[in-house]
């Protein structure tokens, strides 16, 4: 049996997945749960072969959690599993150690060969994702731009964002105005906007 852990932050989506995958006869849910902060813990108490994350998830992206699986827990292959499609994204889960990204509105038999693709450590990307993620820019920005861009999303101002980063106002300046001008646009809203639109900011 290949013994999985799910994390996806609606619980409806995240019961009906882990029913029909249980209909499969080589596949076992183990473990769900609805936030980041629990993929690592879980994952170290229950020891699931394969781990279906969702990136946008309260506490923790699935990307980070990805990330400290692949650190943690090696022997734990990640597929991203996503409403997020975006070329962007692609870059950072392959980055963070993920062997697999699909869209969550694929077939649950697509979803089924790829967590058994994985297993046996072949890495599986959605086809029309693979060829966007080929044809779209790499991320231009740095991590610092990154931070500084993602901190604004919720419309604090430079002196909030300079404290919360423990920066200097000027510095935040500098990064805010080299995230515009890498983007292309206007302001720090748009520039973030961007940004995420892009999966830039995971």
């Amino acid at each position: 049996m290949i013994r999985l852990l799910l994390a996806e932050d609606q619980a409806m989506m995240r019961g009906a997945l882990a029913v029909l995958l249980g209909l499969e006869e080589d596949l076992e849910v183990v473990a769900q749960v609805g936030t980041g902060t629990e993929i690592v813990p879980t994952a170290l108490e229950v020891r699931p072969d394969v781990a279906l994350l969702d990136i946008e998830l309260p506490g923790i992206s699935g990307l980070e959690a990805a990330r400290e699986l692949s650190a943690q827990l090696p022997e734990c292959r990640v597929l991203i599993l996503t409403t997020f499609s975006r070329p962007g994204y692609v870059r950072e889960a392959m980055a963070a150690g993920a062997l697999g990204f699909l869209a969550k509105d694929g077939p649950v038999e697509d979803l089924a060969d790829a967590i058994r693709r994985v297993l046996r450590g072949e890495t599986v990307l959605d086809p029309g994702l693979a060829a966007a993620t080929l044809r779209a820019a790499p991320n231009p920005l740095t991590s610092r731009e990154r931070d500084v861009l993602a901190a604004s999303e919720d419309g604090s101002s430079i002196a909030d964002i300079a404290q919360r980063l423990f920066l200097s106002p000027s510095t935040v300046r500098n990064y805010l105005s080299a995230a515009i001008g890498k983007t292309g646009t206007r302001n720090k809203t748009e520039a973030a906007l961007t940004a995420r639109r892009n999966g830039w900011l995971a």
